[in-house]
């Protein structure tokens, strides 16, 4: 069985034209004529369309703001390289040398990009149908794990500073390493009483979102 054969069974799909699933499994670094870039921009349309459906669909009683926080969860970064993971895409992926001996095929922001890339495909391959029955299966744990519309860490802590007299959390950048493709960011988020966490992440805002958790759980904010 090849790969690309290996990976359509995983997610439930085969492809008709199997050059759609080529191109977006393949990294710019590999240096084809095409790559996953165009069908990452439409696949996160498409992603975005079908987690709204859905939602609107299983809460028929929320309102716009609840759904607009478990629609941000799901369609977020970190939800796509887990759906990533989940099928072995790494392997898949049409990738340079170099890029591989980088960490590429693990790295969080590739696997996200392809993976949207592989929506994108999927889509314009079997229609908004077929992009429907791959998402289902990839997005059911955590639709489940949401008992409840996800909270912002950043904005829950700084709801509770301001409670408390505490002012507006302070987020410093203490480091960024890493190369361009895969870069690090460390943050240290600090409020008036003196209470300190850090957190790393693949960017700011991830770090800062990450640090303010951090600091949440230490504080034992509900």
């Amino acid at each position: 069985m090849t790969t690309f054969a290996a990976l359509q069974k995983r997610i439930g799909y085969t492809f008709k034209d199997e050059a759609l699933l080529e191109s977006a499994l393949t990294h710019a670094s590999a240096g084809g004529e095409t790559d996953y870039q165009r069908l990452e921009f439409l696949g996160d349309r498409v992603l975005g369309l079908l987690v709204a459906e859905g939602l609107y669909a299983l809460y028929p009683s929320e309102p716009e703001g609840d759904l607009s926080k478990r629609h941000t969860a799901l369609v977020r970064g970190e939800t796509m390289t887990k759906a990533a993971r989940s099928i072995d895409l790494g392997k898949t992926i049409v990738i340079s040398d170099a890029e591989e001996l980088a960490g590429g095929r693990n790295n969080a922001n590739i696997l996200s990009d392809i993976m949207e890339a592989v929506i994108g495909a999927v889509y314009l391959d079997g229609g908004l149908e077929a992009a429907r029955k791959i998402l289902g299966p990839l997005l059911e744990e955590d639709l489940r794990a949401m008992t409840a519309p996800p909270r912002d860490p950043k904005t829950l802590l700084q709801e509770y500073t301001q409670a408390h007299g505490l002012g507006l959390p302070e987020y410093t950048l203490t480091s960024r390493d890493g190369p361009d493709h895969a870069p690090d960011f460390r943050v240290t988020v600090k409020i008036a009483n003196g209470k300190t966490a850090s957190a790393s992440g693949p960017s700011k805002r991830a770090a800062e979102k990450a640090a303010a958790q951090t600091l949440i759980e230490a504080l034992g904010i509900a």
